[in-house]
């Protein structure tokens, strides 16, 4: 739609040619069934954040053992362990006595498992474990299993592994009472190992994973996600068991690590973060 100027020429209303010949855009368009001036909101331009606002402090509890952590917080609970099977070391796990599964079975009172392994649910069905294999990223796959809801769910080491973080944490929701917790573990963005491996042109990753997380990005997560952080941790990997030559080297390594997380807990292997359901639906 045009109109005439105050110089003949016909200008799409809205636009308005001012004294030193520059054409400013107005915000109001003309309704063409009634022909009113209908006001448009004026968008604020997008201002540069100042960098105060990027820097976010960093927790210092810890570094713990993950599993006596995880231990602790279940003992006595109804407990849901999602993404429990340890891929194709279960079985060697469990005859170790380290398989995180079944510690957390003998101290709970009771103990679900919820995997995308449909062999590895079998195989923990067989020994007598209660188990479902289930996309944890689709709610619906999970609301579908109507489980009981569990006083403390078990994300440890997986949501490194997904596609879709967000959907899952969301569908975490379904299974912990309105009182419950989940605890997230997962590796530490800014573990020293990640400092120290790109000197020798190599990055040290499980193949599998998708996402390193800090502690600002996985609350950020957990918060848009519909929970309510209530404490992070960090935690160490117990030393590797080396043999032959490399043994002493090993060693000497592995202290340094655990003498930087001491001095410096930001820099331990993983973080351990607890939270709460907050109040009212889940976000879409």
């Amino acid at each position: 739609m045009t109109g005439a100027a105050a110089d003949g020429r016909s200008r799409p209303h809205g636009v308005r040619v001012l004294k030193n010949g520059a054409k400013r855009v107005d915000t109001a368009v003309v309704e063409p069934s009634r022909a009113t001036v209908v006001e448009l909101p004026v968008r604020e331009a997008v201002r540069p954040q100042p960098i105060s606002r990027w820097r976010q402090p960093l927790p210092r509890r810890g570094p713990c053992d993950r599993a006596e952590f995880l231990l602790d917080l279940c003992a006595g609970k109804r407990v849901a362990h999602v993404g429990f099977v340890d891929e194709r070391r279960t079985e060697d796990k469990l005859e170790a006595g380290t398989w995180l599964h079944a510690r957390i079975a003998e101290v709970a009172d009771s103990i679900v498992g919820l995997d995308l392994s449909a062999d590895g649910v079998s195989w923990a069905r067989g020994c007598g474990f209660e188990a479902y294999a289930v996309d944890a990223q689709s709610p619906e796959d999970i609301a579908a299993l109507d489980l009981e809801p569990a006083d403390v769910v078990v994300a440890g080491e997986i949501i490194e592994h997904l596609d879709a973080p967000g959907p899952f944490l969301r569908a975490m929701r379904a299974l912990v009472r309105p009182d419950g917790q989940l605890v997230v573990t997962t590796p530490n963005a800014y573990r020293l190992l990640n400092f120290l491996a790109p000197a020798s042109g190599n990055e040290l990753i499980h193949p599998d994973h998708t996402a390193w997380h800090s502690p600002h990005t996985l609350r950020n997560l957990l918060t848009r996600s519909g929970w309510d952080v209530e404490g992070i941790a960090y935690y160490q990997n117990p030393a590797p068991k080396l043999r032959g030559p490399l043994r002493p080297v090993g060693r000497v390594l592995r202290a340094g690590f655990v003498t930087a997380g001491r001095l410096a807990p930001y820099w331990s292997d993983g973080l351990i973060v607890w939270s709460h359901p907050r109040e009212g639906p889940a976000p879409g």
